[in-house]
């Protein structure tokens, strides 16, 4: 009864925000994110190694509202399974955490996956992404991987993760530009709703999504990747304006937006997103990449250079324990 499973973070293309049920994290509509490679998290589970829940990330005990929140996914798993065992759970990151880089969606895409594994479950990816969909909503997506979409609803059977195919996945290159600055984003989901350009927010996001889906089926870069990063403004207009004012960016994270645009007059095909957090994702193409990245990193901030990351896997020979 134990497995290792590994996951890459997400990035959001069009970004869910607020839950209308947070204790089964249902979000109050859909949303479609890109995994980034080669991130990624790599956690191992068993049941019955250890008297007690016990969660490592990157070494560290997990206590508060973070072992709360794996306690949600630990518990349904084994309401699934009929599992009446203590759960020893270790998990790695090779990327920055909480850095708006979605370390959550990795790390709980992960865990769902070893858990099922551990505990006898036999799941299709989607039905693995409700069970990773009670600790992060976007984890749901990085479970499928690649690009996916996250459909809202009440329940399992409608709130679950779909891959979609779209010929973009070979030529995306992105240059995560890490601006350290530590976030705070379950508040801005529960505060999301008080805000006054909610509404303005969930008025326009039905057509940014059926937008986003026809042009990466269509593979249209410039579009899906325009839409992407207009989708990351009217996120932050709505942070920005809870009742907590959210401000996540930073003078480097407006640094690189300036970049790219100056970037983009040059006829380069290059286009900014950001999720909850100062770091930015600099998406381009294969041809122009290592342009991209040079004038990114002459902001003064350290770069990542990150392709498309395919769904959760399981790792048997990767064992954190």
């Amino acid at each position: 009864m134990k497995a290792t499973a590994t996951a890459h973070p997400i990035q959001g293309l069009v970004k869910y925000h607020g839950m209308r049920d947070p204790d089964l994290r249902l979000p109050y509509h859909d949303s479609i994110s890109v995994c980034t490679a080669p991130s990624r998290t790599t956690t191992t589970v068993a049941f019955g190694d250890t008297d007690e829940d016990t969660y490592l990330i990157d070494g560290d005990r997990v206590e508060g509202r973070g072992a709360e929140r794996i306690d949600a996914v630990v518990d349904h798993v084994r309401d699934l399974a009929d599992v009446d065992a203590p759960v020893r759970l270790e998990s790695e990151n090779s990327f920055e955490s909480n850095v708006g880089f979605g370390s959550s969606s990795s790390g709980f895409a992960a865990a769902a996956m070893a858990l099922c594994e551990a505990a006898g479950l036999d799941l299709s990816r989607p039905e693995i992404s409700t069970v990773a969909r009670r600790g992060s909503s976007s984890a749901a997506r990085a479970v499928t991987g690649a690009f996916s979409h996250l459909h809202a609803g009440l329940n399992d059977e409608d709130c679950r993760s779909e891959r979609i195919d779209t010929d973009l996945e070979d030529d995306l290159r992105v240059v995560a530009a890490l601006v350290p600055s530590y976030k705070e984003t379950e508040q801005a989901h529960e505060e999301a709703a008080d805000s006054h350009m909610f509404q303005a927010r969930m008025a326009h996001i039905h057509d940014q999504m059926v937008e986003m889906q026809d042009a990466l089926r269509a593979a249209d870069f410039d579009r899906v990747f325009e839409l992407a990063e207009h989708d990351s403004l009217s996120l932050a207009a709505t942070t920005m304006t809870g009742p907590s004012g959210w401000v996540y960016w930073q003078p480097r994270t407006i640094a690189v937006f300036n970049t790219v645009r100056a970037l983009r007059k040059e006829d380069v095909p290059v286009y900014f997103s950001t999720d909850t957090g100062a770091s930015v994702y600099v998406n381009t193409t294969a041809e122009y990449v290592d342009r991209v990245e040079s004038a990114v990193a002459d902001c003064g901030v350290e770069t990542r250079l990150w392709e498309v990351g395919g769904p959760a896997e399981l790792r048997p020979g990767e064992a954190l324990f």
